[in-house]
């Protein structure tokens, strides 16, 4: 007999690229997942639209799940995800490391040598994500502080720490997927 958890990771996610009317939805889902910061919606339809390519969204029956915005770096080979959210009722299922996976193994992506990142030192979710994504892709993980609480954040926010996983070849990463 399945336990929940393992019945519940043969649901049929369905990962694609987002459109701007997902932005309300997208929006809906960074507001259920505290402490995600919550950008406006009109921050998240211009990311679906803008950045389409680089985003993507889960769902799961037309439902959206899970969320992972992101872009590359101008002048760098370097992918940088600015956000991921998973719904509660979603966690437990690996969508985030599956999400990852899908938007390192895009045409979009291809020239990234490096995934970057900014994690607060609490977000102990953040941190296992990054982790086990950078194990199961053969990557080194690094981080430094980089936006600092008094310096960029007038002290209303903690430091924000540059976390950066180096990615392998495009072959090596299918094989990781």
């Amino acid at each position: 007999m399945q336990n929940e958890t393992e019945a519940r990771k043969d649901i049929a996610v369905t990962l694609r690229k987002p459109e701007a009317d997902d932005g309300a939805a997208i929006w809906e889902l960074v507001r259920d997942c505290k402490p995600l910061d919550e950008n406006s919606i009109y921050a998240n339809v211009i990311q679906a639209d803008h950045f389409r390519d680089t985003c993507v969204l889960a769902e799961v029956d037309g439902e959206i799940i899970g969320w992972i915005s992101g872009h590359m770096i101008p002048n760098e080979d370097a992918f940088f995800v600015w956000q991921v959210a998973v719904s509660p009722k979603a966690r437990g299922l690996g969508l985030g490391k599956k999400m990852l996976n899908e938007l390192i193994n895009r045409d979009e992506t291809e020239d990234a040598t490096e995934l970057k990142t900014t994690i607060t030192k609490d977000n102990d979710a953040s941190w296992g994500l990054f982790r086990s994504f950078a194990r199961q892709i053969g990557g080194t993980l690094d981080d430094e502080p980089h936006f600092e609480r008094d310096t960029h954040f007038g002290g209303a926010q903690a430091t924000e720490h540059l976390v950066t996983i180096s990615l392998p070849d495009p072959a090596a990463l299918k094989r990781a997927a």
